[in-house]
């Protein structure tokens, strides 16, 4: 399935049916009365969060999305019937804005979760609604409300705990291979990664989180170049960054510490606050490098990038170093999120003197 993390859609809701005016005409009945009902209202559109989703591609082909009109009034007190709603499903993480002025309008990140994004007319009134002690024959009546009508950009951010971060060849999707249940594609030329890839890691029973690969960033991707610009904005949910560096280039003229310093660069460019989330650096491939050169290399490194946050050793090929990784990123993603979750206020009814 072709990945589409943008859309751009119209939606109209269903206009409102109109009032009718209608009197009684029964035998022996001269002076019946109004009997006109309500037209009925139009239908919603609703955008509903489907875990089974995650593209926006049904969206890239059918862009019009209407809802039916309400039925209108009709003599003998009938009121017309509501117009059928219209329910979009969306993956969840979707953010929907105005096409127009860019404002942020809905953001759909519970599964499961229903939102109104265009209100159906109310219908119009009957005849019957008129009448009074004074007007006893009325023929007013009011035609429906129109529906909503938008139009909107769906921009899809997926929702992970955990991203990773670096260089086309760093071994991302080795790594996001062999610790979670996802299988992207492997090969020994940059740029592989052509869509973000999600997978769950779990560390033990009921415990898990979700990782995020994007494609590796190249030098300049904050203004465009490279593939991986285009889902920055998939890491901007996660809570932890990890920047994975290949510490055994096959260029021996490539310094891994100057595209390490390039990579934040363009983090910093693209968004201040991304680049101030918490990031771990992550040195891959250190099964291809002997025991001495190991040590000697990793010290370099951390020294000519001057890093003082967390390290991790690993090869995420032989899977050595992952599950000590693994188990460190469960615990500061529990930390995380406790530290999110409200405060729960204990019922006074409850509390002990």
């Amino acid at each position: 399935m072709k990945f589409v993390d943008e859309a751009y859609i119209d939606i109209a809701a269903g206009d409102g049916g109109n009032g009718c005016v209608s009197f009684r005409h029964e035998k022996y009945k001269e002076f019946g009365g109004p009997n006109g009902g309500d037209g009925g209202r139009g239908g919603h559109v609703y955008a509903v969060a489907d875990t089974n989703l995650n593209t926006l591609v049904d969206f890239r082909y059918a862009r019009r999305h209407e809802a039916k009109r309400g039925q209108h009034g009709m003599g003998s007190d009938m009121f017309g019937a509501a117009g059928d709603d219209v329910t979009l499903k969306m993956p969840v993480g979707t953010l929907i804005s105005d096409a127009e002025t860019g404002e942020v309008l809905y953001e759909l990140l519970t599964p499961g979760e229903t939102l109104m994004i265009a209100k159906g007319g109310d219908g119009g009134f009957g005849n019957m609604r008129f009448k009074s002690a004074i007007n006893r024959a009325p023929r007013q009546k009011t035609p429906g409300w129109p529906g909503e009508r938008k139009s909107l950009k769906l921009e899809l951010k997926v929702l992970a705990d955990v991203g990773l971060l670096g260089m086309p060849n760093a071994g991302k999707s080795t790594f996001i291979a062999a610790v979670s249940n996802a299988r992207p594609k492997i090969a020994d030329y940059p740029f592989t990664t052509l869509h973000p890839n999600l997978g769950v890691v779990r560390v033990g029973p009921a415990q898990s989180f979700v990782v995020a690969d994007i494609p590796g960033l190249i030098e300049g991707a904050s203004e465009g170049a490279g593939l991986g610009h285009q889902f920055l904005r998939h890491l901007q949910r996660t809570r932890l960054l990890l920047h994975i560096v290949d510490m055994a280039p096959f260029d021996d003229a490539v310094d891994p510490v100057q595209q390490a310093k390039a990579i934040v660069a363009e983090l910093k460019k693209y968004d201040k606050t991304l680049y101030d989330k918490p990031r771990w650096l992550v040195l891959n491939k250190v099964d291809m490098l002997s025991a001495e050169e190991r040590e000697a290399r990793v010290k370099n490194f951390i020294k000519r990038l001057r890093w003082k946050g967390p390290v991790f050793e690993i090869s995420a090929l032989t899977r050595e170093g992952c599950e000590p990784l693994v188990r460190a990123i469960y615990g500061q993603v529990q930390a995380e999120q406790q530290a999110d979750a409200p405060e729960s206020v204990p019922d006074p009814r409850f509390a002990s003197d």
